[in-house]
């Protein structure tokens, strides 16, 4: 259509040509209103979400404390602020298309000026402004919906962009292109004068030096947010040090694959995440292959055996979301089945029994008794009865440790781990 109005009236066909200029700066413009405004939206699409999700997860605590009132107000809050905001997307973009519309009508406009002015001075004819009228019209008319189109399209295009940019992110924690894999841990776990910081400047570990013998079991105790629980995190490389080594059988974890060093290690946490889905589908994820001979030790080494046939289908017994129709104590002796199904040589209990009651606590400890036989095992509990026959206790505070022995030596020492045991074991002693 552009070469039939060059054909027709080259004089023209430049005017026509320039008016299309014009769209440049309003469509640019919009981009930039919308990618604003997008960003917003999404933030605030995210906030509503977690709102949803606190409400229905916390609703015992939100009728205990009578924050119904409370909770709508925010729902609402955060719904009229969506509501704001696709308003304003609306009236920030939706001028484009009617502008499109002005536009083309002075280019259209100018071109019936300009060309009434080149018939009578016969610069064209006649039929060669007719022509070029039938070919802007049909060059036009499709251009007035690109105002709409635009929009839309780049609506998609900004939120591709935001998904590219998640996948694009490159993560902190990376194997080295010469990694080795650790096949089995045969020797020891050595901390050779960590250092490490979550927050640049704020150390969080100082100078820890520590050995874990193959086959032993170690404690950290101490203060909370001393910490052991950061200790646990570093073994499985979950976070790099600052400074310093951790090596297993001599060999530095950074120079070891992550996935496979993850592989020689079970973690049981405090608060363990169940997934939704049946009781044999959150014990496989400990290892995909297990058969259901396999599945069975693990719950009978777990205590949970018994529990587990006397549910309606059994291991097909669907969990509820975060395991919601199990009790703490069985949550916790899920996650103990799962991770003995993964088998592996070196296990991490992190504070696994402090939100139990004592008949609870008692039965999952015997079932951390099971799982912790013939492992390299790292304890990090507060409740001092659990752990005082392990190999060795290290007693961690402000990121230092302060004393480390076994737990008749420690007595004996009459320092941090005394005055810890001191603290709940007096009324029994009294």
């Amino acid at each position: 259509l552009v070469c039939v109005l060059l054909y027709n009236s080259w004089q023209l066909a430049l005017i026509a040509i320039a008016v299309l200029l014009f769209f440049v700066y309003p469509m640019a413009k919009v981009r930039k209103k919308m990618k604003e405004i997008l960003e917003k939206t999404v933030g605030n699409l995210s906030y509503v979400m977690t709102i949803y999700n606190e409400t229905f997860a916390g609703n015992k605590t939100i009728r205990s404390f009578t924050l119904e009132d409370e909770f709508k107000k925010r729902f609402h809050n955060v719904t009229d602020m969506t509501f704001s905001l696709a308003m304003r997307m609306v009236k920030g973009t939706n001028w484009l298309s009617p502008l499109m519309h002005i536009i083309m009508s002075i280019g259209v406009a100018l071109v019936i000026g300009c060309g009434s002015y080149l018939i009578v001075n016969g610069t064209i004819t006649s039929g060669n402004f007719v022509a070029f009228i039938a070919a802007l019209m049909m060059l036009y008319t499709p251009l007035k919906s690109v105002g709409n189109n635009y929009i839309s399209i780049q609506n998609s295009f900004l939120a591709i962009d935001r998904i590219f940019d998640i996948l694009d992110l490159q993560p902190n924690i990376k194997d080295l292109s010469t990694a080795k894999e650790l096949t089995e841990v045969k020797k020891d776990i050595v901390f050779d004068h960590v250092h490490f910081e979550y927050v640049a400047g704020r150390e969080v570990l100082h100078d820890i030096n520590l050995t874990i013998p193959v086959g032993h079991t170690i404690a950290l105790v101490g203060n909370s947010g001393g910490g052991k629980t950061t200790i646990s995190a570093l073994i499985p490389r979950l976070y790099d040090i600052k400074q310093g080594s951790i090596k297993i059988d001599g060999a530095d974890i950074k120079d070891i694959s992550q996935k496979s060093l993850r592989k020689q290690i079970a973690m049981v946490f405090q608060d363990n995440f169940l997934f939704s889905g049946t009781v044999k589908e959150n014990v496989l994820l400990g290892n995909e292959y297990a058969d259901d001979a396999t599945i069975w030790m693990a719950l009978k080494s777990a205590c949970l055996d018994e529990f587990v046939r006397g549910l309606p289908q059994g291991l097909d017994t669907q969990i509820g979301e975060r395991g919601i129709l199990l009790s703490g104590g069985q949550k916790q002796r899920l996650a103990i089945a799962r991770a003995f199904v993964k088998n592996a040589p070196i296990v991490i209990l992190d504070e696994a029994t402090s939100a139990l009651d004592n008949k609870s606590e008692r039965v999952v400890q015997e079932a951390l008794d099971n799982l912790m036989k013939n492992r390299t095992v790292i304890v990090i509990a507060h409740r001092l009865s659990t752990i005082q026959n392990a190999d060795k206790i290290v007693v961690i505070n402000d990121g230092k440790i302060a004393e480390q022995g076994t737990h008749e030596e420690l007595l004996k020492l009459r320092g941090a781990y005394y005055a810890l045991y001191s603290m709940q074991f007096k009324k029994q002693e009294a």
